[in-house]
């Protein structure tokens, strides 16, 4: 077991210096909604905070991600999407970009033109076109309960996805 924990912490530690290295976009949802009652479906507020387990998973991103590369952040204009987006920034020192959560378009175009290693944050409908429209041909679908995948798109003629799980 800890010879397997080894050899997956020494995989990421792989994935991201690769990603490091290369173009690549980090592409997570919103962490969990302050309105998101178990077994229910979190769509009774239109803009609420993170829950408390959502700011938790917000600030794991730091450490996750924090020696990735990471020189721009996207997010949506709902609080959900800033206050995932706000413990990384503050710790990379980088300014949050606002795109509209109906604009996804142009924060595709924003994210081809850029250069460097991108964190998006978006929607558990807006992750899948994201991905999509850095060419990635895989199906990414996200349910309402979905909240800990973290995605890499590596930047590429032909860019592959990567798949991991944060707590």
């Amino acid at each position: 077991m800890k010879r397997a924990l080894c050899l997956a912490a020494a995989a990421v530690l792989t994935i991201t210096a690769t990603a490091s290295a290369q173009n690549a976009v980090f592409v997570v949802r919103h962490a969990e909604r302050a309105d998101a009652a178990a077994n229910d479906s979190p769509m009774m507020a239109s803009d609420p905070d993170l829950s408390a387990i959502g700011k938790a998973r917000a600030t794991s991103l730091v450490t996750t991600l924090s020696d990735a590369g990471i020189s721009a952040i996207y997010s949506t204009e709902y609080k959900r999407t800033q206050q995932t987006a706000e413990p990384l920034a503050k710790a990379l020192g980088i300014a949050v970009t606002t795109v509209p959560a109906r604009d996804m378009p142009a924060l595709i175009e924003k994210l081809k033109a850029g250069k460097g290693n991108a964190l998006v944050v978006g929607h558990s409908n807006t992750v899948g076109p994201v991905i999509a429209g850095l060419g990635v041909t895989e199906k990414v679908e996200l349910t309402d309960s979905d909240y800990d995948n973290l995605f890499i798109v590596v930047r590429s003629a032909t860019p592959s996805l990567v798949r991991l799980h944060f707590r």
